[in-house]
């Protein structure tokens, strides 16, 4: 029987029968041609052209079973991934829309049996997450693309860095919550109810104010005072001795000198000790000041001492990692070498890095520390008692036993000694 006239409307039919799905076993994936019976398939198999395909196939079959099953694979994880993304679906869903196209590659000519082997494959494999359930097999693509993975670790990092400063907030205010409810307690203790009086009287408070005067001021406000009460005490001395000289009495006369005596030690005691507070209050802000200049002019960096990095430019692996200053490059003491020691990946690395990229280490109670600056610049002392709260410790100065209280952090740091 011929074939049907072009525009009749069987030659219509069979081609749009010819566009549709036909059985998969009436399919031969050597010659590429889709049967739509089973008499048709069969007069294919006995063509001339199906019998060479053959010849070609018998030569090397593993070659051509794995070029179609790569084929296979690749089309069906391309769909997954455009389509679907990494969401869970039903693995026949994805094999239904793989073979809605007249030119896949059939599964009847790749290595595996049936679709629930090719999902095992996938599951052992890694490219997939499967799963098995009542409803059927459950697969999730694995997205190991470059520049997905650096996106997903670029927002690990943002979430992680979030976090990190989340939870530095969240010590701070239960720290601050603490410390106000801890001054509530206090403060509770010694309030005291207002009680309304039996005869309904309105409350009268009397506030007494001192007046706030500066050192200097007070000072000078005692003095005028002292001033004033020695002129009026010596005008009462004059009187009194006026009244003596009637009365020959030595026991009044001896009273009188003492009495006078007692006033002039007192004026020279207040004198001495306005002279002596203002000399102090002098010397403490020429310490404060020298320290100050003292800090700013010169580093803080020792060799010997153990130090922690906080900058984050040399990548992550090196943020906080901990080492021990090697050798200054500078005399100011501003920059140094430093010999890693922890973690472990980074151990025995050395750096070369500025103080303003790293931190003092506080050690344990019992360890050694050096003194950074100020008025006992360079001395070693051991750790005593730490306050967390002042933010401070308290050292023990190892030559004279001296204890020393409250010494800020960054004014002390771990000492381990020079080592090669």
């Amino acid at each position: 029987m011929g074939k049907h006239e072009v525009g009749t409307p069987k030659y219509i039919a069979n081609k749009i029968k010819a566009k549709g799905l036909q059985k998969l076993r009436w399919y031969c994936q050597m010659c590429e041609k889709q049967c739509r019976d089973e008499n048709g398939f069969k007069c294919h198999t006995m063509s001339e052209s199906h019998h060479r395909q053959l010849l070609l196939f018998a030569d090397n079959a593993s070659r051509y079973m794995d070029q179609f099953s790569r084929e296979f694979s690749q089309g069906y994880l391309h769909l997954l991934k455009r389509q679907f993304g990494t969401k869970r679906v039903p693995a026949n869903r994805v094999y239904q829309d793989y073979i809605a196209d007249r030119g896949h590659v059939h599964m009847n000519a790749t290595i595996w049996l049936s679709l629930t082997g090719f999902v095992k494959w996938l599951g052992r494999t890694g490219k997939c997450v499967v799963d098995e359930t009542e409803k059927g097999w459950f697969v999730t693509y694995i997205d190991r693309d470059p520049e997905t993975l650096a996106a997903q670790e670029k927002k690990a990092k943002k979430q992680k860095m979030d976090k990190d400063d989340e939870e530095r907030m969240m010590d701070f205010i239960e720290k601050q919550v603490e410390r106000g409810r801890q001054d509530g307690d206090s403060n509770d203790a010694f309030k005291v109810p207002l009680v309304r009086p039996e005869d309904d009287k309105p409350l009268v408070l009397e506030l007494k104010l001192k007046p706030k005067v500066t050192p200097i001021t007070g000072l000078k406000t005692d003095l005028t005072k002292a001033k004033s009460r020695a002129s009026s005490s010596i005008e009462e001395e004059s009187n009194n001795t006026m009244v003596i000289k009637k009365e020959p009495e030595d026991d009044t006369i001896s009273e009188f000198s003492v009495g006078r005596s007692d006033t002039s030690t007192r004026k020279r005691d207040r004198h001495d000790s306005g002279d002596t507070s203002s000399k102090r209050l002098k010397s403490e802000h020429s310490d404060i000041k020298k320290e100050k200049r003292d800090k700013e002019s010169k580093g803080w960096l020792r060799e010997g001492l153990a130090v922690k990095l906080t900058t984050k430019s040399l990548g992550d692996k090196y943020y906080k990692a901990k080492g021990i200053i090697q050798e200054l490059i500078d005399k100011q003491g501003f920059v140094g070498k430093i010999k890693l020691t922890s973690p472990s990946e980074v151990e025995g690395h050395i750096v070369k890095l500025d103080q303003a990229h790293m931190e003092t280490v506080i050690p344990t109670i019992g360890r050694i520390v050096l003194i950074l600056w100020g008025k006992y610049e360079g001395e070693k002392a051991i750790v005593q008692k730490v306050r967390i709260e002042e933010f401070s410790v308290d050292v023990e100065l190892e030559g004279d036993k001296k204890l020393v209280k409250r010494i800020p952090y960054e004014q002390i740091c771990k000492y381990v000694g020079k080592q090669s």
